[in-house]
């Protein structure tokens, strides 16, 4: 029997803009899967209840940021307890600098409208 995990609930999205630091790119590839594996994954399962993480590489169009963490939570509070146990880890600030911080609420402005948000479909 398989278990399905429940979807989040989002309330708000974070868009965490960051750049990969010279002690991480010197890594081998399968240390730094290993890294990601040690510290990261805990976090992640610990969290993932109210909190879930997508990974997109934009180094090929930006120098300022090399990657793109989208972070969506249930609450601000699950994404404050999160950003909490990160720092204690060597991802942040030390082998990917934390550039910016963009939160957001997916169509607010139709929601505080009481409307229909406009879609591309």
């Amino acid at each position: 029997m398989t278990t399905s995990v429940k979807p989040i609930q989002i309330e708000l999205t974070i868009f965490m803009l960051v750049k990969t630091m010279p002690e991480w790119l010197s890594f081998p590839i399968d240390e730094r899967f290993r890294l990601l594996r040690e510290y990261l994954e805990p976090i992640l399962k610990k969290h993932a209840e109210h909190v879930s993480l997508r990974f997109y590489d934009i180094e090929f169009y930006s120098a300022r940021v090399t990657d793109l963490w989208m972070w969506e939570a249930s609450s601000h509070h699950a994404y404050e307890l999160l950003v909490e146990d990160l720092r204690e880890t060597p991802f942040w600030d030390r082998y990917f600098a934390i550039v910016e911080i963009l939160p957001g609420v997916e169509n607010a402005y139709a929601k505080n409208y009481d409307r229909v948000a406009l879609q591309a479909s």
